[in-house]
C-alpha cells in the first residue's frame, strides 16, 4: 500500500435548485441565476426562503419502490445516477471489493419520518407505513445506490452536519490513492425544507428572512445586511478512479482531486472557531503539495450567518491573506443544502476549472468590512485560467473539509456540451 495513486475525477451527477444536469447548473452559474424561492411548510405558517426544486421524482420509481423511499433518496439515486453514466459506468458488480461508495447527509428521510409523527401524534396511528424504518435511514441513500450499481465494497454514510459529503468524498479520495479502492461514488443527498427543518434553524436564530424586494436575492453571504442561512434541496455526486485505472479504459477526467484536509475546531457544539478551518485549508494544501499562492479560486462554506462568515473570513484570511486568493459562495444561489452542500460546491469547483470562470457570489452589493477578502462580487468572471482551486466547508460540530483539485495534463480534459461562452 506504499504507492500513491494521482486521483481523477471522471464524472459528475447534480439535482439542485440551480440545475437539474450539469448544463442547467453551468448555466445558472455563468448568469448567477438564483434558485431560490418562497417556501411553505405544513404546519408553520411563516413562509421561508429556500433553494427550492420545484419537480417531483417520483414518476421516475415505480410503485413498488416508492415506499422505500423519501424524497431525499430519490434526488440521491438520480444525481449518483448521472455521474455514474457521465464517467461511462453502469454496474460495479465485475470491480468486487475495489468499487466503494461514500456518501453524505444530515437528516436522512425527514419529510418520511416528519409523516410518521404526524400520523402518530395527530391521527393516533399507533404503527408506521410498512417500509418506513428503510426510508428514513441516514444511510438509507447509500444503500439504495449501492443496490442498483452492484456496489460491493464499502459503502459508508457520513454525518458530519456542512461537511458530510465533503468528507465522504475526501476519504473515497484517501481510499483510492492508498490502494484500497479502484473507483468510487461519492458525494451526498438532502431534503430538509421541512416544518422541522425550518423551525429548527429558525429556533437558533440563524434562517435568514425574505428579502423585501425579491426573494431569490435572501441568500447573502459576507454582505454587510445577511440575515442567516437560506436551506436548499438537492443531491450531488462525482466518480473518483486512480488515473491509471481511468486512462486504461480510456477515459477523460474533469481534474484531479489532488488535496485532501480535516480538522475539528473542538471548540463548541454550534459556533465556529478560525484555528479549526485554518488547520483544514493548510492540511489540504500540504497535502497537495501546494502554496496558498498556487490557488486560483476558492468556493468558501459563506452560509451568510454573522458570526459564520467573519470566523470563515478571517480564517481564510489567515491562510491565503486578505486580497489574494479569489473568493466566491455559490450558496447566494443555490442555498445551504446541508450534508449535500460539499458535494454541489465541490462540482461547481470542478466546472469553474473546467470551463474558466470564476462563480460570484450574488446579492453581494455591499462587503461587510469583517468580511474583507478577494470577493467575486455578483457577475461571473470569465475566461479565468484556474490550475489549482479549493472548495471549504465548515459543519456544526467543528468539523471542516478542504478539498483541492488541480489540472491533469496526462489525460483528455472533458468539457460540458454547453460552456459558460454560448450559456452567458
Amino acid at each position: 500500500m506504499s504507492k500513491k495513486n494521482a486521483v481523477v475525477i471522471t464524472g459528475l451527477g447534480v439535482i439542485s435548485p440551480v440545475g437539474l444536469n450539469l448544463d442547467e447548473l453551468l448555466r445558472s452559474l455563468s448568469t448567477a441565476t438564483s434558485g431560490i424561492k418562497l417556501c411553505a411548510a405544513e404546519p408553520l405558517s411563516k413562509l421561508f426562503p429556500a433553494g427550492l426544486i420545484s419537480e417531483s421524482f417520483a414518476d421516475n420509481f415505480t410503485k413498488l419502490e416508492l415506499p422505500y423511499l423519501d424524497r431525499c433518496q430519490q434526488m440521491g439515486i438520480l444525481a449518483a445516477r448521472q455521474a455514474i453514466t457521465d464517467a461511462g459506468f453502469d454496474s460495479f458488480a465485475d470491480y468486487g471489493q475495489r468499487a466503494g461508495l461514500y456518501y453524505g447527509s444530515v437528516k436522512g428521510g425527514v419529510a418520511t419520518e416528519q409523516a410518521w409523527h404526524h400520523q402518530l401524534l395527530v391521527e393516533g396511528k399507533q404503527t408506521a407505513r410498512p417500509f418506513t424504518a428503510m426510508a428514513i435511514m441516514q444511510n438509507a441513500g447509500a444503500a439504495q445506490i449501492s443496490i442498483r450499481h452492484q456496489i460491493l465494497g464499502p459503502v459508508m454514510t457520513h454525518g458530519s452536519a456542512c461537511s458530510s459529503s465533503g468528507a465522504a468524498i475526501g476519504e473515497a479520495f484517501r481510499a483510492i490513492r492508498d490502494g484500497y479502492l479502484d473507483v468510487a461514488v461519492a458525494g451526498g443527498a438532502e431534503a430538509p425544507l421541512t416544518a422541522s427543518g425550518f423551525g429548527a434553524f429558525d429556533g437558533i436564530r440563524a434562517a435568514a428572512m425574505p428579502d423585501p424586494s425579491d426573494v431569490a436575492r435572501s441568500c447573502k453571504p459576507f454582505s454587510s445586511d445577511r440575515t442567516g442561512l437560506v436551506m436548499g434541496e438537492g443531491a450531488a455526486f462525482i466518480v473518483l478512479e486512480s488515473a491509471e485505472h481511468a486512462q486504461r479504459r480510456g477515459a477523460s477526467c474533469f481534474a484531479a482531486l489532488s488535496g485532501y484536509g480535516i480538522a475539528s475546531d473542538a471548540y463548541h457544539i454550534g459556533t465556529p472557531k478560525a484555528d479549526g478551518q485554518i488547520a483544514a485549508l493548510r492540511a489540504a494544501l500540504a497535502d497537495a503539495a501546494l502554496q496558498p499562492s498556487d490557488i486560483d479560486y476558492l468556493n468558501a462554506h459563506g452560509t451568510a450567518t454573522k458570526g459564520g462568515d467573519e470566523v470563515e473570513a478571517n480564517a481564510i484570511c489567515s491562510v491565503f491573506g486578505a486580497r489574494s486568493v479569489p473568493v466566491s459562495s455559490t450558496k447566494s444561489i443555490h442555498g445551504h443544502l446541508l450534508g449535500a452542500t460539499s458535494a454541489l460546491e465541490l462540482i461547481i469547483t470542478t466546472l469553474a476549472m473546467a470551463e474558466s470562470f470564476l462563480p460570484a457570489t450574488a446579492h453581494l452589493d455591499a462587503i461587510d468590512p469583517k468580511c474583507a477578502l478577494n470577493h467575486i462580487a455578483n457577475t461571473p468572471l470569465f475566461d479565468r485560467q484556474i490550475e489549482h482551486a479549493m472548495s471549504f466547508s465548515c459543519g456544526f460540530g467543528g468539523t471542516n473539509v478542504a478539498l483541492a483539485i488541480s489540472k491533469h495534463r496526462e489525460m483528455p480534459a472533458k468539457r460540458r456540451s454547453v460552456s459558460v461562452h454560448t450559456a452567458n
